[in-house]
């Protein structure tokens, strides 16, 4: 669990917790009217706040000892994950959430490359078939006919169709950036604590963020209260509960298991898109789902207790 290093919640459940709690993302996004910067940048400053009262006088210490390499590294993942969540969030207002939050899961493609190129992590013949199952599944679920959907009612087919590949190509950005915020952290994770680690990468993201609303000249208050429950909602739900423990997760498991157990996310976030949005999932989602829930039990089966640090 966040803020210990101990074993006392299992890795796995611990992912599982993570997995439900980002799925709840896209719909507070959807829901929010602010700027797609200004989601960002409160979700991610609301998460530092609410983690700000687990950090203790070791992880303070440890940030002190932060070597110079290792703090590069943290504000480069803050970066990254400033830059998923912009296109991501764009991704969203273009085309449909089961298509948007499955395609930016194709990370664990670039995972599992860069992991294999940058740590010395081998996937394991049985972990490839895992993620080629979960990925054919995420074709499915997102390139089936019926998702070039009009998330727009008053635009022609044909503009549906151009913003629905805008939005699927923004999402793609994002699950490369979100790959190279991942496989950041598995390298930091095996020297840094947790709360040290995410303080980092957070406020940098955060300032990245802050940045670019200021050059953009978005303006950072006067929202009204409903949008600031939906920035806070989006910082304790995905933000501490989901990224946060995933990378928790990230000291504990291998980083390709951590990311194709994160392709449960479609899942989730198409069925509260259903309930919560009224986009009802054609054929091709749910039998793509499917597909995709076999594939993580695959891969994450792979793991063994050797896995573990």
């Amino acid at each position: 669990m966040p803020g210990t290093e101990g074993r006392v919640v299992s890795p796995l459940v611990a992912l599982g917790v993570a997995v439900l709690a980002i799925s709840t993302s896209a719909i507070l996004v959807r829901w929010s009217d602010a700027p797609n910067v200004i989601k960002a940048l409160y979700r991610v400053s609301f998460t530092v706040v609410a983690l700000a009262p687990l950090v203790d006088g070791t992880d303070r210490r440890s940030l002190t000892r932060i070597e110079a390499r290792d703090a590069a590294v943290a504000v480069a993942a803050g970066v990254a994950l400033a830059f998923h969540f912009v296109v991501w969030f764009e991704s969203l207002d273009h085309t449909t959430v089961a298509a948007s939050v499955t395609i930016v899961q194709a990370q664990p493609v670039f995972v599992a490359a860069g992991a294999w190129v940058l740590l010395g992590e081998r996937v394991s013949r049985r972990g490839a078939l895992g993620i080629g199952v979960a990925l054919a599944g995420m074709v499915a679920l997102s390139f089936g006919p019926e998702l070039l959907a009009v998330v727009d009612p008053t635009a022609t087919l044909d503009t549906a169709v151009a913003g629905a590949q805008y939005g699927n190509a923004l999402a793609l950005l994002g699950a490369v950036a979100v790959a190279a915020y991942y496989l950041a952290g598995r390298s930091l994770r095996r020297r840094l604590g947790v709360l040290p680690y995410v303080t980092v990468v957070y406020t940098a993201c955060a300032l990245v963020l802050f940045g670019v609303a200021v050059v953009q000249g978005l303006r950072l208050l006067s929202y009204p209260p409903h949008e600031w429950l939906l920035f806070a909602a989006m910082a304790l739900g995905p933000g501490v509960l989901g990224h946060t423990v995933v990378n928790w997760a990230l000291g504990h498991l291998e980083s390709h298991v951590v990311s194709v157990s994160l392709l449960g996310e479609p899942v989730g976030s198409t069925l509260l898109a259903l309930v919560l949005l009224s986009e009802v999932p054609p054929p091709t989602t749910l039998f793509g789902g499917a597909v995709v829930l076999a594939g993580i039990y695959v891969t994450a089966s792979t793991r063994t207790p050797g896995d573990t640090q």
